[in-house]
Parts: structure tokens; sequence; C-alpha cells
């Protein structure tokens, strides 16, 4: 904790340069969605100009970090991986209280957290290169990757700690230096980042956070001359506008956006592990991840045998405060997303089964929809809430046109154990992520992490393709 109030809550502020700037009054609270009268922190925020000090101490640390040896920069990311696993049960806790996380999800986060800098030490040792045979005789002709400088990041609530590392610790770890923007809604989580990078000794200006409003930071770093690379997760609004300001400068930019996750279930599945993944994958963390599972597309032949597999799957998971130990379901972000999903459900008819909720805390009840036409807004629009559409399909090829019929495309799953139905879903279902037999939340962190259509501008995140966008390739020819 870097300062407290007279009421013991943490007074939290930027970290720049390697320091925190603590001058000034809060201006943000950061409170708990499951008890709002619970504040996790108070934070100093900064503006523009903020965001000039940030990238104007991670441009001056640039030259010493790029310059430095891979393995040099591993050992960096080793030490942060260790400040973490110190801080692990705390950081834990702090993730499950300010954006409403089951604590056994947040310790797996940051569990997470540990393996992406871990990785990504063992990736910064790794070749950077290649040898090219020359058209000249006796010519040496090779690439090498290159870090770009300094690269801003702009990163979501939902997975407070580890979107940020699976962004910056491969920045890092390539040579660059990193601005990080987070959510306004989990700044306490990203002042804990930089706290442990702090404690790891990670040199001044390499790694530095802002706080504050959304719009005016990020259109301050969009604008940025300093900045060469912005990776923005985050709605699918914002990041068509990201894109469209890095194209104007002609950055690299990298856009992770929405899902609308589709599950096939096929008549040879097993219904009872189809039901409770796809149940665990809609409901859990109130379903408030972009790779939740949002329809359930149904064969006709099983769905009257599926559905009471599916109620009885999501009515096991338990809805209650974060902090309790088996926790599945726990509230929405703000209460300006509960009036949102409210809204959006209040004339969409009678839902085949409502959960209860607490009565304190941004609740939506676990809720499940059957006979959801393909073209609804039920089945087409994200939500980012608790709520699960059911599909009736025909055969395989009508479920798989109606995984495809929507704008994103980011993961999907199916449930069959016919090998021969496996690999047609494979190769035409229209995303990013696939999955077989399992729900459509999460990958690997080692694994490439993305989607098509409107889910992602294309490129990937985590494994060894992070270090396409986090690199640029110098051609060198020496001729004697």
């Amino acid at each position: 904790m870097q300062t407290l109030s007279d009421s013991s809550v943490p007074v939290i502020g930027p970290y720049i340069g390697g320091a925190f700037l603590l001058d000034g009054a809060p201006t943000i609270d950061s409170v708990n969605p499951a008890n709002p009268s619970d504040v996790v922190a108070r934070a100093i925020v900064g503006g523009a100009d903020t965001v000039d000090s940030a990238v104007g101490a991670a441009s001056a640390a640039h030259p010493a970090w790029s310059s430095l040896t891979g393995p040099a920069r591993a050992d960096y990311l080793y030490r942060w991986a260790g400040q973490i696993q110190e801080l692990s049960a705390e950081m834990a806790t702090i993730v499950a209280r300010e954006v409403g996380k089951p604590i056994g999800e947040a310790k797996g986060e940051v569990a997470r957290c540990i393996a992406i800098l871990n990785y990504y030490a063992g990736e910064a040792v790794r070749q950077t290169g290649d040898v090219i045979p020359g058209l000249a005789p006796g010519s040496l002709q090779y690439s090498l990757r290159v870090p770009m400088g300094v690269v801003g990041l702009i990163t979501p609530w939902n997975f407070p700690v580890a979107i940020p590392l699976w962004k910056a610790a491969p920045a890092l770890a390539c040579g660059n230096t990193v601005v990080l923007k987070p959510a306004e809604t989990s700044l306490r989580c990203a002042v804990l980042l930089a706290e442990t990078a702090k404690a790891a000794g990670l040199p001044a200006g390499v790694f530095n956070v802002l706080l504050g409003d959304g719009p005016i930071l990020g259109s301050a770093m969009l604008d940025h001359p300093s900045i060469r690379a912005v990776s923005f997760t985050g709605s699918a609004r914002v990041g068509a506008m990201v894109a469209e300001r890095c194209a104007r400068r002609n950055i690299k930019f990298q856009t992770e956006m929405g899902g609308k996750n589709p599950a096939i279930v096929m008549p040879d599945a097993n219904l009872t592990q189809a039901a409770n993944l796809v149940a665990g994958g809609a409901m859990r963390f109130a379903g408030q991840k972009c790779t939740a599972t949002s329809r359930v597309i149904v064969h006709k032949d099983v769905q009257d045998a599926f559905l009471p597999e599916l109620v009885a799957a999501i009515e096991s998971l338990k809805v209650c405060d974060p902090l309790e130990a088996d926790c599945a379901v726990g509230p929405v972000i703000t209460e300006v997303s509960l009036n949102r999903i409210q809204a959006a459900l209040k004339d969409v008819g009678k839902p085949a089964y409502q959960g209860r909720v607490p009565q304190q805390g941004f609740f939506v009840p676990p809720t499940l929809y059957t006979e959801v036409p393909g073209d609804s807004p039920l089945a087409q629009v994200e939500l980012f809430g608790p709520v699960l559409a059911m599909t009736t399909a025909e055969d395989l090829d009508h479920a798989i046109a109606l995984a495809n019929g929507i704008e994103f495309g980011l993961s999907a799953s199916l449930f069959t154990r016919d090998l021969p139905s496996a690999l047609k879903y494979v190769h035409r279902i229209e995303a990013g992520m696939v999955r077989v037999n399992a729900d459509t939340t999460g990958v690997d962190p080692h694994a490439p992490f993305g989607g098509v259509k409107g889910s992602s501008s294309g490129s990937r995140e985590q494994g060894p393709a992070a270090k396409d966008f986090y690199t640029e390739i110098k051609t060198i020819q020496i001729n004697p």
C-alpha cells in the first residue's frame, strides 16, 4: 500500500518513471460490486499531461532497456513473477473485491500471471531472427526482430491482472517499454502490478501505469507521437475507434473485442458433461468474459433430454459474495451494467430458468432462454452477463450455420463423440479458438489468443505469436 487515508482505504496514484504520484485529491472511488459500500481504493487520476509524462519516462527508459541482452530482460521478468508469487493471496483477494470475480477464479488468474511472466522470460532468450541465403557470393544476409519503442496498452477490468500482463510481458521481453491504461473499475489491481514490478527492480520508466478516465487518457495515448503501437482489449465500438485512429498515424494496432460464443450439442454427446461445461462457461463470473458461452445450439433430437440437465447444472452454481470459497457466480461490475442487462431482457419473454441472487450488490440472476431464434437480439448481441440463449438445430450443418451467423468469431465449442462431425466443424466454424468437448472460455497462456470477423483485428496475443506484434523485422545484408 502506498498511502492510507484516515478511513484505511488505500489512496493510489499513477506510476510513472518508477514513482507513484500521490499529490492531489482522489477523484475516483473503486468499489466492491458485491458490496458497493466497500471502497477498495481511492484513486488520484491524471489527464493528458500525465500521459505525456508517462510516455516521456518510457521513451527515456527505452534505449537502456532495449540494449539489455535477452537473458538480462528475462531475469527481470522472473523476479517479477516471484514478487507476484509472494503476494498471490493478497492479489487474489483484491481481484475478488474490486471486480467481483469468484475467489477461486481470482486465484487462478493470479497463477496465470506468474505463468505468463515465466513463459515470456523464456521467450526473451529465444532466437530473434533468421539467416537468409544471399544472391551475392560470400555475403551474409539475415533478419532481426527488433523492438519498436514505447507501446500503449489499454486493458479491461474483467481480467484485471492477467490481460495487462499478457500484453506487457511480451512487449517487455522483446525490448519495448510500456504505458498501461487500465479500466477505471480495476485501478487497485493495476497498481498492484506496478507495486510488484517496482519490488522486482524493473528500471524506472520501463513499466508505467496511468489512472483515470478512459476517453481522456486513451485519446491522448492514441495521438501521442512517441507511441509506436497500441494493444487494446474492450468493446467492438471502442476497438473500431482505436483501429481508425492508429491507422491514421500508420502505427501498429491490435484490437481484441467482443464475442457471442456458441456451444453446439449433438445427439451423441455426453449430455451431462456438455450441460456442466455449458453452464459453467455461461454463468461463472456472471458471464463477464469475452469467451463466455452465450449461445447453446442443441440438436432437435436431444433438446428435451438436454434441457433438464442444463437447468440442473446452472442451479448447482452458487450465486453469492465472490469472497466465499464456493462462489461460482458473482455480481456484474457496476450498477450501469446491471441496469443495461435488465433493460435488454425486459421485453424478450419469460425465461425457462432464472435463479435467485443476494439482495445486496449488482447481481443479475443466472438466466436461460429457450427456443431463441438465430436472428434474435438474444442470439446476436453480447450482453456480458449470466444469460444463455438456447436454439434448436436440425442437424450439424444447420448448427454450424447458426453458430456462424453473427458478427463475432472469437470462440466456439462442439460436444460430440463422432470424429467426422468434429473435423467438419473444426474446418467450417468461423472462430479463432475452436474447442471440442470443452467450454468456450479461456486458452492456455502459451497458446495464441484471438478471433476472426468482428472479434479481432487479426493479430494474435499470447504464445510465440505475440512477438509478431511487439517487434519489427529488420533485414541486413553484409557483402565482402
